[in-house]
């Protein structure tokens, strides 16, 4: 479902959105069979840790945010154990906390996050820290772009069912993970999306309008682009959904899900495979202007 909760989960199993688990750097691993919500008590415990170092410095969630170099809904989800610590954060708030090596120490020891499953939680971790994120989809609009109420239609309807506590831990992570795109200002995000998504209403026709002019706003962020592929064209990507991405250090990485897995891939071959597949689909889709224009036409006979 795009996103290790299905899809992400990302599927229903990732129920539709981006959820997925990295062998060590350099080969290529699958994980499956296991993509419930997590509960996280060592994420708890963690920004428990967090909030005591903080408040032993005399310093408020406002006055720390500048000084790591995050922003307060990110200060206050780790705090609160519903955000998995990118490694810059621990590192600055290690030191402007003066913490004696704790924090450092106790993040390694960090295992789960709420609302993502087991092998799409370290994909997850990247996202934040990336400087460009590219994602090709065919099944589902992909989490990071997906209103409430499409993702909690995925959530819903997912076998075997999730409980009310699972499905808004799902949700809880999903939103969460939305804020990169408005967050990180620069990281170039590109999408390339099905033509045939936006037909079927998930949710109701009304719930689809809502999503497309969910896709038309995100489209205005100058550093968000999305692009459709038309109904009936043949290009490069076939072989289904990828995604790729480019860390500060210039390293990438690839991932791709199935029903019951996640694959986090290094190979350079695999990758240069993946870039030359996604470069010529950016080409065969739609271009900017008139993918916005199709939607906005999609959007008045929703």
């Amino acid at each position: 479902m795009a996103d290790g909760t299905k899809e992400n989960t990302g599927n229903a199993g990732n129920a539709g959105g981006d959820e997925a688990a990295k062998p060590a750097p350099g080969n290529g691993r699958k994980g499956g069979g296991n993509h419930e919500p997590e509960t996280s008590e060592s994420l708890k415990v963690f920004g428990e840790v967090v909030k005591s170092f903080r408040k032993r410095a005399g310093l408020t969630q406002e006055e720390l945010a500048p000084q790591v170099r995050y922003s307060l809904p990110t200060v206050a989800s780790v705090e609160q154990g519903r955000r998995f610590p990118p490694h810059d954060f621990v590192e600055r708030a290690e030191d402007v906390l003066d913490a004696f090596g704790t924090l450092r120490g106790a993040s390694r020891h960090l295992s789960r996050k709420p609302g993502l499953a087991r092998w799409f939680r370290e994909w997850a971790q990247l996202e934040q820290e990336a400087i460009s994120l590219s994602t090709y989809e065919c099944r589902l609009i992909p989490g990071l772009l997906q209103t409430e109420a499409y993702a909690r239609t995925l959530f819903v309807n997912q076998l075997p069912p999730w409980n009310d506590e699972q499905i808004e831990a799902q949700w809880a992570a999903r939103e969460e993970r939305q804020r990169l795109l408005r967050e990180r200002p620069n990281t170039a995000f590109s999408f390339i999306l099905e033509e045939h998504l936006f037909l079927r209403p998930v949710g109701g026709p009304e719930a689809m309008r809502a999503q497309i002019g969910r896709v038309l706003e995100l489209a205005e962020l100058r550093n968000v682009e999305i692009q459709v592929m038309p109904l009936g064209r043949v290009h490069a990507g076939l072989d289904g959904p990828m995604r790729l991405l480019e860390t500060p250090d210039n390293r990438w990485f690839s991932y791709s899900e199935g029903q019951e897995s996640g694959q986090f891939c290094s190979v350079l071959k695999v990758l240069s495979t993946l870039q030359m597949r996604y470069a010529r689909m950016r080409s065969q889709a739609l271009s900017l202007e008139d993918s916005v224009s199709l939607l906005k036409r999609m959007r008045g006979a929703a």
